[in-house]
């Protein structure tokens, strides 16, 4: 399959209580790339991303993926084609391990013996011991039910992954880890990936580019996670990103013969070294 492009045209969410979570947004992520969708809560980023699966529909406008209008598809038909991981995992609670990776590509008519070899290779993918594919979700850390939640979300071999805050309920060492695991999958596979978080950090950790939001849907800027730190857009970027409180400020400094990166309150923060070392 050919990678896929989502576009946004004047893309309009409103409840019928007559609150707008999205108003006329208008953007396009390209194929192969992690974009990370960045804003506090309320600010539309979760809304945008399950707009793009149907789990949300439209007020108005349009999303097309590859030119093709996801209000002409089958709902359940693209839910299915497109990976989706949550923050929770989402695991089915009475199924084992190998079982969860496999549902998706059961329900398309793969026989079962294939999807369950299948999970398994999956299971190496995401870094998990195929020991752990005969235990229940309950058996399983949260860093663990959230590898398999990535296993499962690329079962079909989906061109698109839409990840809803999914690193977000497990410890910063086990959420590094993951993060870490992402990007290795990115290269290797070449995914589209749409990202949601609240943490901006997090967002310039994975991101080839990042939308960050305002409230109701409305982009404050969106580039590179370098763009936008050499040029925050205005006041509310620059706070949000914390280029204004100076935490992202940094200098060089020789302790014991060593150039030290140093931030803007004296602390070490790292160390530099050649471009080969990195």
């Amino acid at each position: 399959m050919s990678p896929s492009v989502i576009e946004f045209r004047s893309v309009t969410k409103r409840y019928p209580d007559g609150t707008t979570a999205v108003d006329d947004f208008t953007y396009t992520i390209p194929a192969r790339t992690t974009t990370v969708l960045v804003g506090s809560s309320g600010s539309g980023k979760t809304t945008v991303l399950r707009m793009i699966n149907r789990m949300i529909d439209a007020t108005e406008g349009q999303i097309l993926i590859d030119g093709v209008d996801v209000a002409n598809l089958d709902k359940v038909k693209l839910r299915r084609s497109i990976g989706y991981v949550l923050q929770a995992a989402g695991l089915l609670p009475h199924r084992k391990v190998i079982d969860n990776v496999a549902t998706v590509p059961v329900l398309n008519g793969v026989p079962k013996a294939k999807a369950r070899a299948d999970a398994l290779d999956l299971l190496d993918k995401v870094g998990l011991d195929r020991a752990l594919a005969e235990r229940y979700p309950r058996q399983l850390s949260g860093g663990q039910q959230q590898r398999v939640g990535v296993a499962r979300a690329l079962a079909s071999d989906p061109n698109i992954l839409l990840m809803d805050e999914p690193f977000g309920a497990v410890d910063p060492i086990v959420r590094a880890d993951l993060q870490a695991e992402l990007r290795r999958l990115q290269r290797e596979l070449g995914k589209t990936i749409v990202f949601v978080t609240h943490d901006i950090d997090e967002a310039f950790a994975l991101a080839d580019q990042v939308v960050i939001f305002r409230k109701g849907g409305v982009i404050a800027q969106a580039g590179s996670p370098a763009d936008i730190l050499a040029s925050p857009a205005d006041d509310f970027v620059a706070s949000f990103v914390g280029a204004d409180s100076g935490k992202r400020r940094f200098r060089l400094e020789n302790r014991g013969g060593h150039d030290i990166l140093v931030d803007s309150s004296g602390r070490a923060a790292g160390v530099l070294v050649e471009a080969d070392e990195s």
